[in-house]
């Protein structure tokens, strides 16, 4: 009896320290309403020749409406070409089961602002929201995402999602393609 109970209290042991925890940047209540936003999450991270490309996930419940923050960074020396949301613009991401999920655009429009450092390095900032398609969160939770696709409002760009990025920015370890089997938890 005594080895059956040392083996489930180590699997539960396992398992809960195996979770991912939710890590909150605002987790506010007020009179007005509730608004959770878990921590930035870089996704994807692309240094060339003096160009750099990140993009960070973040997903936000307000309310009871969860969606998705998607935050585009990219900083160079050279002139950064814009691409823009509207209402038209979706997320669409291939799971590793074949599933495709479709996130759509809150309808508004955004080109980012572009920011010029100290360092004369030109910097553009592009936010979008996408929300949910009902009864999409059972298959994020159990598939890794392997493609995400982004339907600007003037074109289609593809993103390959890895299994693990070291960060060159803050030297930390991030797992895209399973960013919603950890942490969508935290907006359910």
């Amino acid at each position: 009896m005594k080895p059956i109970l040392l083996s489930l209290f180590l699997f539960i042991s396992t398992l809960s320290i195996a979770q991912t925890n939710c890590d909150y940047s605002s987790n506010v209540t007020d009179s007005i309403g509730t608004y959770k936003s878990t921590k930035d999450y870089i996704v994807s991270e692309k240094i060339f020749g003096g160009h750099s490309n990140y993009i960070f996930f973040s997903l936000v419940k307000t309310d009871d409406l969860p969606s998705l923050n998607v935050q585009f960074i990219t900083k160079s020396m050279d002139f950064i070409k814009a691409n823009c949301f509207d209402k038209n613009s979706k997320i669409y991401f291939q799971l590793n089961n074949g599933k495709i999920i479709t996130m759509f655009h809150i309808d508004s429009e955004s080109c980012g602002t572009i920011i010029r450092d100290d360092k004369s390095f030109n910097n553009r900032i592009l936010t979008g929201y996408f929300l949910f398609i009902k009864d999409s969160f059972e298959d994020l939770k159990s598939s890794p995402i392997s493609f995400m696709r982004i339907k600007y409002a003037t074109e289609t760009i593809d993103y390959n999602f890895k299994s693990e990025i070291v960060s060159e920015m803050d030297s930390k370890t991030y797992n895209p393609e399973n960013y919603f089997i950890n942490y969508i938890k935290c907006v359910e």
